[in-house]
Protein backbone atom coordinates (compact mmCIF):
# COMPACT_ATOMS: atom_id res chain seq x y z
CA UNK A 1 0.00 0.00 0.00
CA UNK A 2 1.43 3.73 -0.49
CA UNK A 3 0.51 6.40 1.48
CA UNK A 4 -0.02 9.98 0.24
CA UNK A 5 2.77 11.20 -1.72
CA UNK A 6 3.84 14.91 -2.15
CA UNK A 7 1.57 16.88 -4.84
CA UNK A 8 1.86 16.45 -8.35
CA UNK A 9 0.52 19.22 -11.01
CA UNK A 10 -3.24 19.00 -11.15
CA UNK A 11 -4.91 17.77 -14.03
CA UNK A 12 -7.33 18.96 -16.59
CA UNK A 13 -10.89 19.27 -15.08
CA UNK A 14 -12.88 16.88 -16.89
CA UNK A 15 -10.20 14.24 -16.05
CA UNK A 16 -11.51 13.66 -12.38
CA UNK A 17 -14.53 11.79 -12.22
CA UNK A 18 -15.47 10.84 -8.85
CA UNK A 19 -16.79 13.88 -6.49
CA UNK A 20 -15.82 13.17 -2.15
CA UNK A 21 -18.08 15.58 -0.36
CA UNK A 22 -17.13 16.88 3.34
CA UNK A 23 -19.09 18.76 5.54
CA UNK A 24 -16.36 19.88 8.02
CA UNK A 25 -12.93 20.61 8.05
CA UNK A 26 -11.54 17.67 10.16
CA UNK A 27 -13.75 15.36 7.10
CA UNK A 28 -11.49 17.66 4.61
CA UNK A 29 -8.25 16.49 6.50
CA UNK A 30 -8.71 13.06 6.68
CA UNK A 31 -10.05 12.18 3.38
CA UNK A 32 -6.62 14.19 1.70
CA UNK A 33 -4.76 12.14 4.20
CA UNK A 34 -5.99 9.03 2.36
CA UNK A 35 -4.93 10.38 -1.02
CA UNK A 36 -2.63 8.30 -2.50
CA UNK A 37 -1.36 10.93 -4.70
CA UNK A 38 -2.42 14.91 -3.82
CA UNK A 39 -2.85 16.90 -7.01
CA UNK A 40 -2.06 20.95 -7.13
CA UNK A 41 -4.96 23.25 -7.51
CA UNK A 42 -7.52 23.17 -9.80
CA UNK A 43 -6.79 24.60 -13.19
CA UNK A 44 -9.72 26.30 -13.61
CA UNK A 45 -12.71 27.40 -11.22
CA UNK A 46 -16.30 28.48 -12.41
CA UNK A 47 -17.03 32.05 -11.31
CA UNK A 48 -19.66 30.97 -9.30
CA UNK A 49 -18.36 27.90 -7.76
CA UNK A 50 -17.16 29.31 -4.35
CA UNK A 51 -16.17 25.60 -3.13
CA UNK A 52 -12.82 24.75 -1.63
CA UNK A 53 -10.97 21.68 -3.28
CA UNK A 54 -8.42 19.06 -2.60
CA UNK A 55 -7.65 17.33 -5.92
CA UNK A 56 -5.87 13.60 -6.04
CA UNK A 57 -5.91 9.68 -6.92
CA UNK A 58 -7.09 6.67 -5.45
CA UNK A 59 -5.89 3.39 -7.38
CA UNK A 60 -6.79 4.54 -10.81
CA UNK A 61 -9.39 7.55 -9.66
CA UNK A 62 -8.74 10.68 -9.73
CA UNK A 63 -11.30 12.40 -7.10
CA UNK A 64 -12.46 15.83 -5.97
CA UNK A 65 -12.72 16.37 -2.55
CA UNK A 66 -14.96 19.68 -2.19
CA UNK A 67 -15.55 20.92 1.85
CA UNK A 68 -18.72 22.72 2.31
CA UNK A 69 -18.70 26.42 3.52
CA UNK A 70 -19.10 27.03 6.92
CA UNK A 71 -22.90 26.54 7.45
CA UNK A 72 -23.90 22.42 6.92
CA UNK A 73 -26.37 20.57 5.87
CA UNK A 74 -28.72 19.32 3.17
CA UNK A 75 -28.98 22.88 1.90
CA UNK A 76 -25.53 23.45 1.87
CA UNK A 77 -24.64 20.06 0.41
CA UNK A 78 -27.08 20.73 -2.20
CA UNK A 79 -25.56 24.05 -3.69
CA UNK A 80 -21.77 22.51 -2.83
CA UNK A 81 -22.62 19.17 -5.08
CA UNK A 82 -24.10 21.85 -8.00
CA UNK A 83 -21.48 24.17 -7.56
CA UNK A 84 -18.71 21.13 -8.06
CA UNK A 85 -19.98 19.75 -11.18
CA UNK A 86 -20.34 23.23 -12.88
CA UNK A 87 -16.33 22.83 -12.57
CA UNK A 88 -15.43 19.49 -12.59
CA UNK A 89 -18.17 18.30 -15.22
CA UNK A 90 -17.02 14.80 -15.99
CA UNK A 91 -17.74 13.30 -12.11
CA UNK A 92 -19.67 10.19 -12.44
CA UNK A 93 -20.02 8.93 -9.11
CA UNK A 94 -20.64 10.43 -5.56
CA UNK A 95 -19.40 9.80 -1.41
CA UNK A 96 -20.70 11.59 1.23
CA UNK A 97 -18.04 10.90 4.00
CA UNK A 98 -17.91 11.92 7.58
CA UNK A 99 -19.11 11.77 11.33
CA UNK A 100 -22.85 10.46 12.11
CA UNK A 101 -24.65 9.84 15.26
CA UNK A 102 -25.35 6.34 15.92
CA UNK A 103 -28.02 4.27 16.72
CA UNK A 104 -27.51 1.34 19.04
CA UNK A 105 -30.23 -1.18 18.91
CA UNK A 106 -28.88 -4.60 20.47
CA UNK A 107 -32.56 -6.01 20.48
CA UNK A 108 -32.12 -6.09 16.64
CA UNK A 109 -28.78 -6.99 16.57
CA UNK A 110 -27.24 -3.51 15.70
CA UNK A 111 -24.42 -3.30 18.43
CA UNK A 112 -22.86 -0.11 17.32
CA UNK A 113 -20.08 1.93 18.68
CA UNK A 114 -18.13 4.95 18.72
CA UNK A 115 -15.59 4.34 16.34
CA UNK A 116 -17.54 2.03 14.21
CA UNK A 117 -18.60 2.72 10.33
CA UNK A 118 -22.23 2.86 8.72
CA UNK A 119 -22.54 2.64 5.31
CA UNK A 120 -25.63 3.27 3.37
CA UNK A 121 -27.33 0.42 1.41
CA UNK A 122 -30.79 -0.14 0.14
CA UNK A 123 -32.89 -2.46 2.36
CA UNK A 124 -36.73 -3.22 1.84
CA UNK A 125 -38.36 0.25 0.80
CA UNK A 126 -35.53 2.05 1.72
CA UNK A 127 -32.94 3.24 -0.81
CA UNK A 128 -29.95 4.03 2.08
CA UNK A 129 -31.48 7.20 3.25
CA UNK A 130 -34.57 7.76 4.68
CA UNK A 131 -35.79 11.52 5.29
CA UNK A 132 -36.87 11.34 8.42
CA UNK A 133 -38.18 14.69 8.84
CA UNK A 134 -40.21 14.44 5.55
CA UNK A 135 -43.66 13.31 6.07
CA UNK A 136 -46.67 13.74 6.89
CA UNK A 137 -48.75 13.40 10.49
CA UNK A 138 -51.63 10.91 10.27
CA UNK A 139 -55.33 11.55 12.33
CA UNK A 140 -53.76 10.16 15.33
CA UNK A 141 -51.10 12.87 15.77
CA UNK A 142 -48.34 10.50 14.56
CA UNK A 143 -45.63 11.86 12.70
CA UNK A 144 -45.09 9.06 9.67
CA UNK A 145 -41.57 9.84 7.23
CA UNK A 146 -42.44 9.60 3.71
CA UNK A 147 -38.56 10.37 2.29
CA UNK A 148 -37.20 7.60 1.11
CA UNK A 149 -34.19 8.70 -1.20
CA UNK A 150 -33.00 6.69 -4.49
CA UNK A 151 -30.15 4.24 -4.39
CA UNK A 152 -26.47 4.96 -5.04
CA UNK A 153 -25.24 3.76 -8.65
CA UNK A 154 -25.22 0.58 -9.20
CA UNK A 155 -21.41 0.47 -9.87
CA UNK A 156 -21.21 1.73 -6.17
CA UNK A 157 -23.62 -0.88 -4.70
CA UNK A 158 -21.70 -3.74 -6.87
CA UNK A 159 -18.25 -2.17 -4.64
CA UNK A 160 -20.10 -2.20 -1.32
CA UNK A 161 -21.13 -5.71 -1.85
CA UNK A 162 -17.86 -6.85 -2.88
CA UNK A 163 -16.16 -5.49 -0.03
CA UNK A 164 -18.99 -6.52 2.42
CA UNK A 165 -18.06 -10.26 0.81
CA UNK A 166 -14.69 -9.76 0.99
CA UNK A 167 -14.74 -9.25 4.81
CA UNK A 168 -16.04 -12.09 5.40
CA UNK A 169 -13.13 -13.91 4.30
CA UNK A 170 -10.20 -11.07 5.62
CA UNK A 171 -9.93 -7.98 7.28
CA UNK A 172 -11.31 -4.58 5.98
CA UNK A 173 -7.83 -2.56 5.31
CA UNK A 174 -9.50 0.25 7.00
CA UNK A 175 -7.03 -0.24 10.37
CA UNK A 176 -3.97 -0.29 8.02
CA UNK A 177 -5.00 2.65 6.80
CA UNK A 178 -5.41 4.34 9.29
CA UNK A 179 -1.70 3.11 10.49
CA UNK A 180 -0.15 4.37 7.36
CA UNK A 181 -1.58 7.78 7.84
CA UNK A 182 -0.56 8.23 11.05
CA UNK A 183 3.20 7.74 9.71
CA UNK A 184 2.65 10.05 6.61
CA UNK A 185 0.97 13.25 8.34
CA UNK A 186 1.92 12.39 11.91
CA UNK A 187 1.10 15.82 12.86
CA UNK A 188 -2.60 14.92 12.60
CA UNK A 189 -1.80 12.52 15.72
CA UNK A 190 -0.59 14.82 18.28
CA UNK A 191 -3.16 16.33 20.52
CA UNK A 192 -4.36 19.90 20.10
CA UNK A 193 -4.98 22.25 22.46
CA UNK A 194 -9.00 22.38 23.16
CA UNK A 195 -9.41 19.38 20.74
CA UNK A 196 -8.64 15.37 20.34
CA UNK A 197 -6.67 14.00 17.82
CA UNK A 198 -7.16 11.90 14.97
CA UNK A 199 -6.15 8.78 17.49
CA UNK A 200 -8.47 6.32 18.79
CA UNK A 201 -10.15 7.83 21.91
CA UNK A 202 -10.01 4.42 23.92
CA UNK A 203 -12.65 1.91 24.63
CA UNK A 204 -13.02 3.12 28.46
CA UNK A 205 -14.65 6.73 26.59
CA UNK A 206 -17.51 4.87 25.02
CA UNK A 207 -20.23 3.79 27.40
CA UNK A 208 -23.93 3.60 26.47
CA UNK A 209 -26.48 4.60 28.54
CA UNK A 210 -30.84 3.81 28.32
CA UNK A 211 -32.38 6.31 26.26
CA UNK A 212 -34.38 7.45 29.07
CA UNK A 213 -31.58 8.89 30.88
CA UNK A 214 -30.38 12.45 30.91
CA UNK A 215 -26.74 13.60 31.02
CA UNK A 216 -25.86 16.65 32.74
CA UNK A 217 -25.06 19.59 30.12
CA UNK A 218 -20.93 20.06 30.07
CA UNK A 219 -19.92 16.89 31.21
CA UNK A 220 -16.86 15.90 29.19
CA UNK A 221 -16.15 12.35 31.36
CA UNK A 222 -18.48 9.52 32.93
CA UNK A 223 -17.26 9.85 36.15
CA UNK A 224 -20.67 11.60 37.46
CA UNK A 225 -22.99 9.58 35.21
CA UNK A 226 -25.42 7.01 37.02
CA UNK A 227 -23.46 3.58 36.69
CA UNK A 228 -27.13 1.81 37.02
CA UNK A 229 -28.75 3.39 33.95
CA UNK A 230 -25.23 2.06 31.53
CA UNK A 231 -26.27 -0.67 29.11
CA UNK A 232 -24.33 -3.39 29.10
CA UNK A 233 -22.80 -4.68 26.45
CA UNK A 234 -20.38 -7.68 25.70
CA UNK A 235 -16.54 -6.55 25.59
CA UNK A 236 -14.50 -6.54 21.77
CA UNK A 237 -11.38 -8.19 21.24
CA UNK A 238 -9.77 -4.96 20.20
CA UNK A 239 -10.73 -1.31 18.85
CA UNK A 240 -10.99 -2.00 15.03
CA UNK A 241 -13.97 -0.86 13.66
CA UNK A 242 -17.21 -2.31 12.91
CA UNK A 243 -18.57 -1.92 9.33
CA UNK A 244 -22.53 -1.78 9.63
CA UNK A 245 -24.60 -1.96 6.39
CA UNK A 246 -28.22 -0.42 5.79
CA UNK A 247 -30.63 2.69 6.34
CA UNK A 248 -29.02 6.31 7.18
CA UNK A 249 -31.50 8.30 8.93
CA UNK A 250 -30.88 12.02 7.46
CA UNK A 251 -32.65 15.33 8.24
CA UNK A 252 -31.86 19.00 9.09
CA UNK A 253 -32.12 19.30 12.81
CA UNK A 254 -28.68 17.70 15.36
CA UNK A 255 -30.44 15.09 17.32
CA UNK A 256 -29.53 15.39 21.25
CA UNK A 257 -31.74 12.79 22.54
CA UNK A 258 -31.76 8.99 23.50
CA UNK A 259 -35.37 8.82 23.38
CA UNK A 260 -35.87 11.15 20.38
CA UNK A 261 -33.13 9.21 18.60
CA UNK A 262 -34.84 5.99 18.81
CA UNK A 263 -38.10 7.32 17.94
CA UNK A 264 -36.94 9.04 14.47
CA UNK A 265 -33.95 6.37 13.82
CA UNK A 266 -36.57 3.15 13.57
CA UNK A 267 -35.01 1.03 11.27
CA UNK A 268 -31.93 3.09 10.74
CA UNK A 269 -28.37 3.13 12.00
CA UNK A 270 -27.10 6.61 12.06
CA UNK A 271 -28.13 10.21 11.65
CA UNK A 272 -26.44 12.58 9.67
CA UNK A 273 -27.41 16.07 7.67
CA UNK A 274 -26.16 16.38 4.36
CA UNK A 275 -27.64 13.06 2.47
CA UNK A 276 -31.03 14.45 1.82
CA UNK A 277 -29.80 17.35 -0.26
CA UNK A 278 -28.02 15.10 -2.49
CA UNK A 279 -29.43 11.87 -3.01
CA UNK A 280 -32.10 12.36 -5.40
CA UNK A 281 -30.11 14.12 -7.74
CA UNK A 282 -26.44 13.30 -7.13
CA UNK A 283 -26.18 9.35 -6.37
CA UNK A 284 -23.39 8.04 -3.89
CA UNK A 285 -23.07 6.37 -1.07
CA UNK A 286 -23.33 7.87 2.07
CA UNK A 287 -20.10 6.59 4.63
CA UNK A 288 -20.00 8.00 8.13
CA UNK A 289 -17.94 7.41 11.49
CA UNK A 290 -19.62 6.58 14.71
CA UNK A 291 -18.20 9.67 16.89
CA UNK A 292 -21.59 9.74 19.49
CA UNK A 293 -25.13 8.20 20.04
CA UNK A 294 -27.36 11.27 19.61
CA UNK A 295 -28.37 11.18 23.16
CA UNK A 296 -27.38 13.86 25.80
CA UNK A 297 -23.74 12.68 26.08
CA UNK A 298 -23.41 14.62 22.63
CA UNK A 299 -19.68 15.96 22.47
CA UNK A 300 -16.78 16.15 19.48
CA UNK A 301 -14.15 13.80 21.38
CA UNK A 302 -14.08 10.92 18.68
CA UNK A 303 -14.84 13.19 15.52
CA UNK A 304 -11.86 13.54 14.62
CA UNK A 305 -10.79 9.76 14.72
CA UNK A 306 -14.58 8.66 12.98
CA UNK A 307 -13.66 10.73 10.19
CA UNK A 308 -10.60 9.31 9.68
CA UNK A 309 -12.21 5.93 9.82
CA UNK A 310 -14.50 6.65 7.36
CA UNK A 311 -12.41 8.63 5.00
CA UNK A 312 -10.12 4.75 5.06
CA UNK A 313 -13.69 2.73 4.20
CA UNK A 314 -14.08 5.28 1.34
CA UNK A 315 -10.41 4.53 0.18
CA UNK A 316 -11.26 0.87 0.48
CA UNK A 317 -13.90 1.32 -1.65
CA UNK A 318 -12.80 2.80 -4.28
CA UNK A 319 -9.79 0.53 -4.94
CA UNK A 320 -12.87 -2.43 -5.33
CA UNK A 321 -14.28 -0.13 -7.72
CA UNK A 322 -13.48 -0.73 -11.59
CA UNK A 323 -12.64 2.63 -13.48
CA UNK A 324 -13.61 1.48 -16.51
CA UNK A 325 -17.19 0.99 -15.18
CA UNK A 326 -17.14 4.42 -13.72
CA UNK A 327 -15.98 5.84 -16.93
CA UNK A 328 -19.05 3.74 -18.90
CA UNK A 329 -21.59 6.09 -16.57
CA UNK A 330 -23.01 9.06 -17.57
CA UNK A 331 -22.04 12.09 -16.66
CA UNK A 332 -23.48 13.30 -13.24
CA UNK A 333 -24.02 17.00 -14.13
CA UNK A 334 -26.38 15.26 -17.11
CA UNK A 335 -28.19 12.92 -15.34
CA UNK A 336 -29.49 16.05 -13.33
CA UNK A 337 -29.96 18.45 -15.72
CA UNK A 338 -32.46 15.83 -17.44
CA UNK A 339 -33.91 15.34 -14.71
CA UNK A 340 -34.98 18.99 -14.04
Amino acid sequence: MTSTSLQSPALDNDEYTVGWIAALALETAAAAAMLDVEHEEPQWQHENDHNNYTLGSIGKHNVVIASLPETYGPTAAATAVSQMLSTFKSIRIGLMVGIGGGIPNLKSGHDIRLGDIVVSRPEGTFGGVKQYDLGKTTAGGIFQPQGFLNSPPRVLLNAVNKLKTTHLRRPSAVPEFLREIEKSNPFMFKPKQGGPSYLHQGLENDRLFQPSYEHKEGLKTYNKCDKEQEVKRPPRDNHDPFIHYGTIASGNQVIKDGETRDRLGKECLCFEMEAAGLINDFLCVIIRGICDYADSYKNKRWQNYVAATAAAYAKELLRVTLIQHVKELPKAATVIMNKR
